[in-house]
């Protein structure tokens, strides 16, 4: 404390807790009670107080990952395996995101879960011999997360119509980004949901990922036209932190990691966008938060620039900023470890071809901000192997 001579107190020196070297002060004017005092906006039904989490577990330690999405029908192909397990012995690649459950809920294999929540979902099943499967993925070191998409569950939704979103006026199921969608208001879905990761955490999957782990962004139009089902008056993001408690406390005894995939735009808003991704709500709740941050996705303007995918490094760097301040600010915030772009977004005014420099400026972008970990998306797992070589 440093006082005047009135002994009123004028400011606060702050020293490093390792060997108390002063390097500043601040006024008693600039600090808060609490840190959700920092936060631009709380969801007052939302718990911002932390969370217990395990950091690592003795039979499945934490790396540092740097990873691919495939999807269950690459999966599925012996040939595009074997070239995605020589690119992650070549390169700097060591993790594999893989569909479990995906968009159109089919599975990656037969799921007991399904069969008793959502029976079609076993309809498409894309490996029968999981076990051979995962082996070979383990024989070459690879980590393996398992990707189940959560809310976007069109085959539980028709199965399931007094849980769907549907129109108030109505009753006709609601529609969007070419599926019908369950609520996430739905304890049932979660136990299914969860149900699913513990069988893939069984079969060897080190870490679940949960993707469409919000509600559909209808915009502040819409929404008031829908019934989402929220029978106990909860706030979107309160709905979408409850569930990512619930999977942590059933799968965290089962020494497998959790992970929540994001909008990028989440660590720059204040607010849960609508949909219920408000970052200090689910930083708090999970061990990795993963948002995604394709330049291709901003918006003319956003960071200053007129087309952020013609700058790669500078739009993940100022996104991977904004993250890590909304970190700051979180009680029990997660490791970050964001997708990246590696495709061309020919559908952008003014993109750029995505190769080696692009890729490799997204993982620069990331490492000059501290952060080690990416994951590359590419809907056709065909992924630019000059930007990942070992260096």
């Amino acid at each position: 404390k440093i006082t005047n001579n009135d002994n009123v107190i004028t400011s606060y020196q702050i020293s490093t807790e390792i060997n108390s070297e002063t390097f500043g002060y601040i006024s008693p004017s600039s600090l808060v009670n609490s840190k959700t005092e920092l936060m631009g906006v709380v969801y007052s039904d939302v718990d911002y107080s932390g969370f217990a989490k395990n950091s690592s577990y003795t039979s499945n330690p934490p790396i540092e990952v740097r990873g691919v999405y495939v999807s269950a029908s690459t999966a599925s192909n012996p040939e595009k395996v074997d070239k995605l397990i020589q690119i992650a012995n070549e390169t700097d690649i060591n993790t594999f995101i893989i569909n479990v459950k995906d968009d159109s809920e089919s599975m990656l294999f037969h799921s007991e879960a399904a069969a008793a929540y959502c029976p079609s979902a076993n309809e498409v099943v894309y490996i029968r011999n999981i076990e051979a499967f995962i082996k070979k993925l383990k024989d070459n070191n690879i980590y393996l997360i398992a990707r189940i998409v959560a809310f976007k569950s069109p085959k539980y939704a028709l199965e399931h119509p007094d849980k769907a979103i549907v129109y108030k006026e109505s009753g006709e199921m609601y529609y969007k980004d070419k599926s019908y969608w369950a609520s996430p208001y739905d304890r049932d879905l979660w136990e299914y949901n969860v149900l699913v990761a513990k069988e893939a955490i069984a079969l060897g999957f080190n870490e679940i990922q949960f993707d469409y782990v919000r509600f559909p962004d209808n915009g502040p139009s819409l929404d008031p036209l829908l019934d989402f089902r929220n029978s106990l008056s909860e706030s979107k993001t309160k709905a979408i932190q409850e569930f990512l408690k619930y999977a942590y406390k059933e799968l965290s005894p089962l020494e497998a990691y959790v992970a929540a995939d994001l909008f990028a735009w989440t660590a720059t808003s204040e607010t849960d966008l609508g949909i219920g991704q408000h970052w200090e709500a689910l930083t708090d709740v999970v061990d990795y938060i993963c948002p995604m941050m394709y330049p291709s996705h901003y918006g003319p303007g956003i960071y200053g620039l007129d087309v952020p995918d013609a700058h790669p490094y500078t739009t993940i760097f100022e996104s991977s900023s904004d993250a890590l301040l909304r970190n700051r600010i979180s009680m029990t915030p997660a490791i970050i470890r964001p997708w990246i772009q590696d495709f061309t977004a020919t559908w952008v005014k003014g993109h750029i071809t995505y190769g080696i420099e692009e890729i490799k400026a997204q993982i620069q972008a990331l490492k000059d901000n501290g952060i080690n970990e990416y994951m590359l998306w590419n809907a056709s797992n065909v992924y630019t192997e000059g930007a990942l070589l070992n260096d």
